[in-house]
C-alpha cells in the first residue's frame, strides 16, 4: 500500500449504480469515506455495506459523505444497492483506474490459486482533499465504528 495518512487523494471520476458521473472533486470540503471492496452481493461486502447504510445517519451526521468502489459493473451495483437499498453511490471502476491510484489492486491468493483482486480497504479524505486515515484490517460487521472512532 503506498498512499498514506497526510497524502493527497488521487483524483477519480466513474459513474455510479444510477449512471450519475461523480467525481473526487465534487466533495471538496467535505469528509469521505472511500471505501473499496471486492465484489457486489458476496457475504463480507454485503455485511460491510448494511453496517454503513445502519449506520449512514450518523455517517451524515458526523459529515462524512459516502462512496464505495468496486470493480463490478453499473449494472451489478444497480441490482446490489436496490437488493440491499443501500442510500449511497457505488462506482463502477471496470477499467480498474480508481483501484490501481489507491493502490488496492493487488496480488490474492485463495486456496492456493493467485489472482488479481481488490483489498479491502477504507480511506478517509478531509475536506482538503488529504488522506485522513487508511483502514485497511476493515470489520465488514462493525466498519462504521472504525471510521467514527
Amino acid at each position: 500500500m503506498s498512499l498514506q495518512k497526510g497524502d493527497l487523494a488521487p483524483a477519480f471520476e466513474a459513474v455510479d449504480q444510477d449512471g450519475n458521473l461523480v467525481k473526487l472533486s465534487d466533495f471538496t470540503g467535505k469528509k469521505v469515506v472511500l471505501y473499496f471492496y471486492p465484489k457486489d452481493d458476496t457475504p463480507g461486502c454485503t455485511a460491510q455495506a448494511c453496517n454503513l447504510r445502519d449506520n449512514y445517519e450518523a455517517l451524515l451526521k458526523s459529515g462524512f459523505v459516502v462512496l464505495g468502489v468496486s470493480v463490478d459493473d453499473e449494472k451489478s451495483h444497480q441490482k446490489f444497492a436496490k437488493k440491499y437499498e443501500l442510500p449511497f453511490p457505488l462506482l463502477a471502476d471496470t477499467d480498474h483506474k480508481i483501484v490501481e491510484a489507491y493502490g488496492v489492486w493487488v496480488e490474492k491468493n485463495m486456496y492456493g490459486r493467485q489472482y488479481m483482486g481488490t483489498a479491502r480497504t477504507t480511506f478517509v479524505i478531509d475536506e482538503s482533499g488529504l488522506i485522513a486515515e487508511v483502514i485497511q484490517k476493515v470489520d465488514t460487521k462493525e466498519h462504521t465504528s472504525q471510521i467514527l472512532k
